[in-house]
């Protein structure tokens, strides 16, 4: 572990300080580690995703022998150790073995911890080189696209979009600009099987991956055209890179762990009555941005109300109507003086 070191001047002071917890957490920066078997396979797939990711990668160029899956070696204390070191906190790490050929591993960090793991083998895939069209401006921010109901019910696919959402997710912005949107990135999957439809995808083990779909990865350009309104004809160009994978092994994160990297920071008073907290039971904000709130009460009866007893809720046509009750004699008129 690396030692605890009080700043000596104020540039330290802000490079320690800027590693702190954040309200709104910085790009994540994802390091692309090469095992001790790699292949020119898994070494252009490294290349092409680093290159979507950029300038928030950096690569270890040499090899290294890092086994993440294996609990009795010392790789998660170097993962620890490199993602302390860097600011990272985000791995892919790139192994072939002749039982698991072509395989990626995704790790998260969380506090320079090891938070959850997914490992996918790659089957084929095609670079950038190969689409001879224009490529998006590296550092934008791509929208991302997940075509498949997998990805919000079975807990393979669950972890592995939100893998992908944190690997090309780049800074927080408030407002989106559409000509800003460069590039999609879009992941769908092969056909559902029948064993893994809603009605029994919770009887299936997780660590069975033989049945579960394959995974396409695919990279489009956006060109928007004039369409004769205000919202512009989309059309999208393959950019690559193009991926076909399976998933493997995997780990899950820790409950304790993972409550605490979901912790959120209390909201201020003034967010809250802005509506940007926590929602609150028959409040909402309107589109001009204002509060408005809904107030119920108990059903009332307007029969039973004692108006008559008021001589200031008395009226002229009350008057008439009780004069018509005593036999249709006039009333006597109060004199004016």
């Amino acid at each position: 572990m690396l030692r605890t070191v009080k700043p000596k001047n104020a540039r330290s002071k802000r490079a320690l300080e800027a590693r702190q917890p954040k309200e709104i957490e910085d790009p994540r920066t994802a390091i692309f580690v090469k095992g001790t078997h790699t292949g020119e396979v898994l070494n252009n797939v490294m290349k092409e995703l680093m290159a979507l990711k950029r300038p928030d990668a950096i690569a270890f160029n040499k090899k290294n022998e890092i086994r993440p899956f294996d609990a009795a070696s010392t790789s998660i204390q170097s993962l620890e150790f490199w993602s302390a070191k860097n600011d990272a906190s985000m791995f892919i790490i790139g192994q072939t073995t002749k039982k698991r050929p072509h395989g990626l591993t995704f790790v998260r960090m969380f506090d320079s911890r090891v938070l959850d793991m997914t490992e996918i083998g790659v089957e084929s895939w095609k670079g950038m080189a190969d689409y001879k069209t224009p490529k998006s401006t590296p550092g934008h921010k791509p929208l991302m696209h997940f075509a498949s109901e997998l990805f919000d019910t079975h807990p393979r696919f669950i972890q592995l979009k939100s893998m992908l959402i944190d690997l090309f997710n780049g800074e927080e912005i408030e407002s989106i600009c559409l000509p800003g949107i460069e590039h999609v990135i879009s992941v769908s999957c092969a056909p559902t099987p029948a064993a893994l439809n809603t009605a029994t995808a919770g009887t299936i083990s997780t660590d069975d991956t033989s049945n579960l779909p394959k995974v396409h990865l695919r990279t489009y350009t956006i060109k928007l055209l004039a369409s004769g309104t205000r919202i512009p004809r989309v059309e999208l160009t393959p950019m690559g890179p193009s991926l076909d994978f399976v998933l493997r092994r995997h780990q899950a994160a820790d409950p304790e762990m993972l409550k605490e990297a979901m912790k959120r920071p209390k909201l201020k008073k003034t967010d809250v009555e802005k509506g940007l907290g926590k929602k609150k039971k028959n409040m909402e904000v309107d589109e001009m941005g204002d509060l408005r709130g809904r107030v119920h009460i108990a059903k009332q009866d307007l029969g039973k109300l004692q108006t008559r007893k008021m001589k200031g809720l008395k009226t002229r046509f009350d008057e008439e109507d009780a004069d018509s009750e005593d036999g249709g004699r006039p009333r006597k008129k109060r004199r004016e003086e």
